[in-house]
């Protein structure tokens, strides 16, 4: 059977400091480049962006729009796609060697499966990798239970835009995405292919997502405009899953947890931004708790206890503010100590590592 045709779709935006590495590392593949092609969306950058692209002109398609945002650029770029396969990246992130024939591989290995994710190299703003983060094992996901479901969230992080790749078929039954998720896109698009068709998580760090001061969702200062973007981000996607995911057939009861998941996001980022009052504090952090824990141990349930009592006498701004600082200091070790928790087994493994 021959590899299938794959597109390769770069979305960008002011990543003048990246975009080349991250087109560099698509076009030294070990994959046929008559199997492949390069189209990259810029989203109205203001920089030298469009200029570094047009460099690798005509082994790049150059598709300019104005800036919108992630989902009004892979509503533009995805059609424009002419591969079975469409495999995303990000302006400021790179692939590992060896990323394509892996992916093109499991694809044919997988005729069943509609999307493959894979793990990472976290790196810094100079591209130097500190930390290795993958799964603990080969994974599927897919809408078969609630607690399939519940696994989603953790497994976020490797079904991000650089590390995702997806059937045409499937993009087909997803598209349009809704144009108000200017960050995000890619979550609602993962989502709903695994809804489709299922995805592969392999356990490879196939990708280098790089952290750096221009990053429109990963961040760690206090920043209201970034964090009221995020808010609206998934405001949206708490309103899309029941919506998109009833289109495609799911039972509402496996949609609500997704829902659920994304209005605490949202609620969470409000309440931080100092919008609401400390009973919405005390009904988040509730929630929260109800969620994350199918069982705690008793001095946890001590700890979330006296939780709730300081969201309800502090105002939110305050109250966030000082889990922030509690979650800066990894206090959460401390506290693991005398009052441990007892989550369920997670799947993720994130090692640390230095090239």
């Amino acid at each position: 059977m021959s590899q299938p045709l794959i597109s390769v779709l770069i979305d960008t935006y002011n990543h003048e400091r990246f975009i080349e590495q991250a087109i560099v590392s698509v076009l030294d593949q070990d994959f046929p480049e008559r199997d492949r092609e390069i189209l990259v969306v810029d989203d109205g950058s203001t920089d030298r962006t469009p200029a570094i692209i047009r460099k690798f002109e005509p082994r790049v398609r150059f598709l300019r729009k104005t800036n919108g945002g992630q989902a009004s650029a892979f509503n533009l770029g995805i059609p424009a796609c002419k591969g079975e396969i469409v495999a995303f990246l990000d302006g400021d992130d790179w692939w590992e060697p060896g990323k394509l024939s892996v992916v093109a591989s499991e694809f044919e290995s997988h005729p069943e499966i509609g999307a493959i994710g894979h793990g990472l190299f976290e790196a810094d703003e100079h591209g130097v990798q500190l930390y290795k983060n993958v799964p603990d094992r080969r994974y599927i996901a897919s809408f078969s239970s609630i607690d399939e479901i519940r696994r989603l969230p953790e497994l976020r992080s490797f079904l991000g835009t650089s590390r995702f790749a997806c059937r045409v078929s499937v993009l087909r039954k997803i598209l349009p995405l809704p144009e108000d998720l200017v960050i995000e896109a890619d979550e609602l698009l993962a989502t709903l292919a695994v809804a489709v068709a299922g995805a592969l998580v392999l356990n490879l760090p196939l990708t280098n997502y790089r952290i750096h001061t221009g990053n429109l969702f990963q961040f760690s200062e206090f920043d209201p405009p970034r964090l009221a973007r995020k808010q609206r981000a998934f405001q949206c996607l708490a309103l899309e899953y029941p919506r998109r995911l009833a289109s495609l057939g799911i039972a509402p009861e496996l949609a609500e947890p997704l829902a659920r998941m994304a209005w605490l996001e949202a609620e969470r980022l409000r309440l931080t931004l100092g919008d609401g009052w400390s009973w919405h504090t005390f009904r988040a952090e509730r929630i929260a708790f109800r969620q994350s824990r199918t069982s705690a141990s008793f001095s946890y349930c001590v700890f979330h206890a006296a939780v709730l009592v300081a969201a309800l006498l502090l105002p939110p701004r305050i109250f966030y503010k000082g889990r922030r600082w509690y979650a800066e200091r990894g206090l959460a070790l401390i506290r693991g100590r005398f009052a441990p928790a007892t989550p369920a087994p997670s799947l993720v493994v994130r090692k640390a590592t230095r090239s």
